[in-house]
């Protein structure tokens, strides 16, 4: 079972899907060329093949652990990080100014995503610092981007973010973790976090937490949360790691997946940090991180999905059953690998459809951009991560028992995907975010976005009428749910908001299939493929959209013991 990098997929998204050329025709990143590109895809490829695809099982079979208050990493992972920071990972849409190469968010994107398919434990190191250096680069002091970006960008450094404490999860309001002015401007940290992704290491020569925290007087909930940039050893003037501050991991979990990948509980224990961005202005600073690192989990669902696809067609090329033939021949095992390969090319295309807004935004400052890339947001991260599980279970599937052997490898797929619909911002707050703060425009964004479809459609009918006529009328449906939605209270919206996004993945999927047997003829493998989508994966957005006008309805009557064994 080998995982090979998906560059070609990549090269025929970007050229005819989703176009990076968009991208490159403005000003800003007038050096994102097609040929910039295909040279940046092509050594990513190589890499994630054959450097960090490698890494996987190990891993997954030797976990990081943690010892005399020190994390050891899984074996060759601190090669592989090398290779990541030597090549420039960190560095792809980073501000020139500090050593990046500010480049297009869809470049990022696509790295991303192969890495991620390669070895997702690994990958999500330098994730987390490429969320930091965005947030640095736009709240930070210039004294504090000087010092810490370049390090970051190059790799010598990783950045986190700490949010959740024991007694605060999704309601991040209720944090307790305590910050203190000292004479010179800095803060003293006292508090504890937890599930701090990557949280201590030894891959690189410092760690950066970007921790939030409350000042004294602060006004309780999330208007009284500051963000601060707490380093593991405080930085000298010439940049080296100076002395070890007063932070700790103090133990790490024992998880369902991602071995490989340390989670720690971490301990401040007046730790020196350093304000980031405005006083209380905390959650707005974080959201910078959070939102980039939203997209970048999406991605990670889908880099699993790609290598559980590849894992499971091989084995269904070469599993012979009965002697006779390969069980690809089984209608079955084709339909679920159809599954899994359709779908991955949809979610992938609404990711870069979603970077490619967030670069416009950046390069133009259009409003209708910034919308568009906001809308995408909840729906790139919830369907890529629900395309991963759903992948990795299927792939389980497609291998039958030997799925369930671990010796396989597969099953891997399932167990590290799975938190992804969980970090980040679980999948259920993001579909309510995508029916609340994305709907306080009058549904304006998702207006726009649903004419689009409907005009591709309409303009391909004449020839390709039988696949783009379910297109459109899919497309009308989502537009009645999203009006009916519009008139529903807040509380009804949310008992419908993951069956909306749903649907709303499924017809954006069914929408850039269509553009690709637009552009590749229905007789072609991609034709083939987008005829699976629309005729067997699209209908499911009927019943998605029929629980719309239902809202929260028999939701709010059911009690404890309504759900317990009668």
């Amino acid at each position: 079972m080998a995982y090979s990098a998906p560059q070609s997929e990549f090269q025929f998204l970007m050229t005819s899907i989703v176009p990076l050329d968009l991208v490159a025709q403005t000003a800003r990143f007038a050096d994102a060329t097609q040929a910039t590109a295909q040279a940046m895809l092509s050594e990513a490829a190589r890499l994630s093949t054959e450097v960090i695809a490698p890494l996987q099982r190990a891993g997954d079979m030797h976990p990081a652990v943690l010892e005399n208050g020190v994390v050891r990493t899984s074996p060759g992972f601190a090669e592989g990080y090398r290779a990541l920071a030597d090549w420039g990972w960190n560095a792809i849409a980073a501000d020139p100014e500090h050593g990046g190469m500010g480049l297009p968010m869809m470049l990022t994107t696509a790295v991303n995503d192969m890495l991620a398919g390669a070895c997702l434990s690994l990958q999500l190191a330098p994730l987390m610092t490429q969320g930091q250096i965005e947030a640095l680069e736009t709240y930070a002091s210039d004294e504090i981007k000087a010092l810490y970006l370049p390090k970051l960008i190059s790799g010598e450094w990783t950045g986190t973010m700490n949010l959740t404490e024991p007694q605060a999860g999704s309601d991040v309001g209720a944090l307790r973790t305590k910050a203190d002015l000292l004479e010179d401007g800095s803060y003293v940290i006292s508090g504890q976090k937890i599930y701090i992704s990557w949280g201590d290491h030894d891959m690189a020569e410092n760690v950066c937490h970007l921790v939030l925290a409350r000042t004294p007087g602060a006004p309780d909930g999330t208007k009284g949360i500051s963000l601060f940039l707490v380093p593991k050893f405080l930085p000298k003037e010439d940049g080296t790691p100076g002395a070890r501050n007063d932070l700790r991991p103090v133990s790490l979990e024992h998880k369902m997946g991602l071995h490989g990948s340390p989670t720690a509980v971490m301990e401040y224990s007046g730790a020196k940090g350093w304000l980031v961005g405005d006083p209380l202005g905390g959650m707005k600073a974080m959201f910078t991180m959070m939102n980039n690192a939203r997209l970048g989990v999406g991605v990670q669902g889908i880099g699993v999905a790609e290598a559980a696809t590849q894992a499971a067609l091989d084995y269904a090329q070469t599993r012979v059953q009965g002697g006779k033939s390969p069980i690809l021949g089984h209608a079955d095992v084709r339909r679920m690998l159809a599954e899994m390969r359709a779908d991955t090319f949809a979610a992938r295309a609404i990711a870069l459809a979603c970077a490619q807004a967030i670069d416009m935004a950046q390069a133009t400052g259009d409003s209708n951009w910034k919308a568009r890339a906001a809308l995408l947001t909840p729906i790139a991260k919830s369907f890529g991560t629900e395309t991963g599980i759903r992948a990795a279970e299927l792939g389980v599937q497609v291998h039958g028992g030997m799925g369930f052997v671990e010796e396989t490898g597969v099953a891997q797929f399932s167990r590290d995907v799975r938190v992804t619909a969980i970090y980040e911002g679980t999948n259920g707050i993001q579909a309510m975010d995508l029916v609340g703060r994305k709907m306080l425009d009058g549904g304006e964004a998702m207006t726009s976005l649903i004419d689009e479809i409907e005009a591709h459609a309409e303009a391909v009918h004449g020839t390709l009428n039988e696949v783009s006529e379910p297109v459109w009328q899919a497309s009308e449906t989502l537009r009645e749910a999203m009006e009916t939605l519009a008139h529903l209270p807040m509380a009804d919206r949310f008992g419908a908001a993951v069956p909306f996004l749903m649907g709303f993945a499924r017809v954006l999927g069914a929408h850039y299939h269509l553009r690709a047997i637009a552009n590749e003829g229905v007789e072609s493998a991609r034709g083939r493929l987008g005829r699976f989508y629309i005729e067997r994966l699209l209908p499911q957005h009927v019943s998605y959209f029929a629980q719309v006008s239902l809202g929260s309805d028999v939701l709010d009557t059911l009690s404890a013991a309504d759900l317990a064994t009668q």
